[in-house]
């Protein structure tokens, strides 16, 4: 099938910028369905904290990727591509549009472009290397891991920020599992596996109006119950050691379940790196190229590119579909 036959819509955006109630309207208007591309939202029972779709919602619109695993599961960047294209395969079978939506930009470039095929994931060994890093930081020396990337792969360590934890332990970690330099192994994917006709909107309302959103929005999370929602979560046996636990909100929140902060402080804590947070996101969609960056209040162009989008990609279904037939 060629790829303009296999249309996606990307709304993408830092948190609180309105990606899904457009990403619904989107989806209700053009012919589609929605795929969720939030790392947390894929976790059953966190469902305040990461503003995931009420029932209300998805009854109007089918969403995917949704309550996926348990907070106890380490879901990957890799199985999220394979579940996610899955999804988007049985949309296009219905002759829809996949509108893809979150503001995890791995996940988004893993769906779009595909990931190194490096085999499962070794949680022995990435938990070792994480040991490892908060050890060093707690005796002050939060570089260490850095330096030895620098010194193994001088590639891939300019490319990675020494605060960026993550990404060097994962790319020691490709090199200790495959044998290969995470630079060199990047290099010969390319990330070339691309499939797929992408629209890609980035939604941004301007800083100050976003560092409203994201205060008023934590605020609306506690009247909602996130703090309910948090003694919960722990009542079912998880606790907040976990990864998933550790994102914005229920980090902050079950150190109160905890009884190691207050509720007030944890509040403001969590709008704090939230706004920190939404600076992330930007940055990494300020790499995508030929993304088209747009207000969310913007709705007449939003919704010309999706038109137009649309109009094009029938259009071109209909030339493929005239070369099978001749």
């Amino acid at each position: 099938m060629a790829s303009d036959s296999r249309p996606v819509v990307v709304v993408a955006g830092p948190t609180a910028a309105g990606k899904s109630s457009l990403a619904i309207d989107l989806a209700l208007r053009f012919g589609g369905e929605v795929v969720n591309a939030d790392s947390v939202q894929v976790y059953r029972f966190l469902d305040i904290g990461t503003a995931k779709p009420s029932l209300a919602e998805r009854a109007r619109v089918a969403h995917h990727l949704l309550d996926v695993v348990t907070p106890d599961v380490v879901y990957s960047a890799g199985r999220y591509s394979r579940e996610a294209r899955a999804a988007a395969a049985a949309i296009h079978a219905r002759g829809g549009i996949v509108f893809l939506t979150g503001g995890t930009g791995l996940y988004i470039r893993a769906f779009l472009e595909g990931l190194i095929e490096t085999g499962e994931v070794e949680p022995g060994l990435r938990a070792s290397l994480e040991g490892e890093a908060e050890r060093a930081a707690a005796g002050g020396d939060p570089h260490r891991l850095h330096r030895r990337l620098a010194e193994l792969d001088p590639e891939a360590a300019r490319t990675i920020h020494p605060n960026d934890v993550r990404r060097t332990v994962r790319a020691l970690e490709l090199q200790q599992r495959t044998g290969s330099r995470a630079s060199r192994l990047r290099a010969a994917h390319h990330f070339a596996d691309r499939p797929f006709d992408v629209l890609y909107l980035v939604l941004d309302p301007g800083r100050a109006e976003l560092d409203a959103r994201i205060d008023a929005r934590a605020g609306a999370m506690i009247e909602k119950g996130l703090l309910q929602e948090c003694r919960a979560i722990a009542a079912r046996g998880y606790g907040s050691e976990l990864r998933s636990l550790q994102a914005i909100g229920y980090r902050h929140l079950m150190q109160v379940v905890e009884g190691r902060d207050t509720l007030a402080s944890a509040l403001e804590a969590m709008r704090r790196d939230t706004r920190r947070f939404a600076r992330r996101q930007r940055t990494w969609f300020r790499a995508v190229p030929g993304a088209h960056w747009l207000d969310p209040c913007q709705r007449q162009r939003i919704d010309a590119l999706v038109a137009d989008f649309a109009t094009r990609r029938r259009a071109s279904s209909a030339r493929y579909g005239s070369l099978l037939g001749g």
